[in-house]
């Protein structure tokens, strides 16, 4: 079995890909690729890897787990999402790391899973608007004690995807930034359900729907209509366009209000991270979706 495990990041998702993915249930059940329902995995595996630290699992662990995932015969594919896998929002950043022990959390569900092909999904966000966004998913917790010690300007998704490779050379990664999702949506869709490019999907544009007018996303629609044929580079650029004409300006410019971060600061951190994101590009074995 093909397992394509989506681990967010926090603050890049809110669930949205797992419910389009569910939208497109009835065309992947005749591909064999099951998307299961969130509340028949998170906890459970959850669970079962903090049981592995107490000791060896029995050996049918797996088909246990799967029986419990799925209903009726295994599929081919199977496609899960948890922001929270690697830890809650107010243990994503420690002692200048991002995301500390995600390696050791991945190794064992590949470990869990040993039989099975893994592939990891995960999106990235620029930190000078992560931090703060993930921070407000941390209940009563100041945003220096957030840190934990950190320095904004240290922390580097590089950092984080290099420790995975390290830890698990051989574990296909797919990533995207953020701020490209708007644009890539629907190839971050197919690239997870294994589809073709061009094939059409249910809610390739819902994420357009956020953030661009009404009548820009009906003017987009109909303009669709008399281009049926474009591939997914001139799709991205009509979408481009689109939204410097039709964008909404308070769903697309965030507005950063940490005590001490002035402008320049931010601007330093937006810098770091696009040069971290050519970084990224470089390391083996990792495949990035861009716009």
């Amino acid at each position: 079995m093909k397992i394509i495990l989506h681990t967010g990041v926090h603050a890049t998702d809110e669930d949205r890909l797992i419910k389009c993915l569910l939208k497109n249930s009835g065309l992947l059940s005749p591909r064999n690729t099951a998307v299961p329902g969130p509340s028949r995995y998170r906890a459970l595996i959850r669970d079962t890897l903090a049981a592995m630290d107490e000791g060896p699992l029995v050996p049918d662990a797996r088909d246990l787990l799967l029986d419990a995932i799925i209903e009726g015969d295994r599929p081919e594919r199977m496609i899960l999402s948890n922001d929270n896998f690697f830890c809650v929002p107010k243990a994503a950043v420690s002692k200048g790391s991002l995301y500390p022990g995600a390696e050791t959390k991945l190794a064992k569900f590949c470990e869990l899973f040993g039989g099975d092909q893994i592939e990891l999904c995960i999106a990235l966000r620029n930190p000078a608007t992560y931090l703060p966004a993930v921070h407000a998913m941390s209940p009563a917790m100041p945003f220096e004690e957030f840190l934990a010690g950190s320095d904004p300007l240290g922390l580097r998704w590089s950092g984080l995807l290099t420790r995975l490779r390290q830890a698990l050379p051989d574990l296909p990664i797919t990533v995207w930034s953020n701020e490209d999702t708007p644009l890539i949506w629907a190839e971050i869709l197919r690239q997870m359900m294994g589809l073709p490019a061009g094939e059409k999907i249910s809610g390739g544009f819902d994420l357009l729907t956020e953030i661009m007018t009404r009548e820009g996303m009906q003017r987009f629609r109909a303009y669709l209509k008399t281009h049926p044929v474009m591939s997914d580079e001139q799709k991205r650029r009509v979408i481009s366009a689109f939204l410097d004409k039709f964008g909404r300006p308070e769903a697309i410019i965030e507005e950063l209000d940490v005590p001490g971060w002035t402008a320049p600061f931010v601007d330093h951190i937006t810098l770091q991270y696009e040069e971290d994101l050519d970084a990224i590009a470089q390391i083996p074995g990792l495949r990035m979706l861009t716009a």
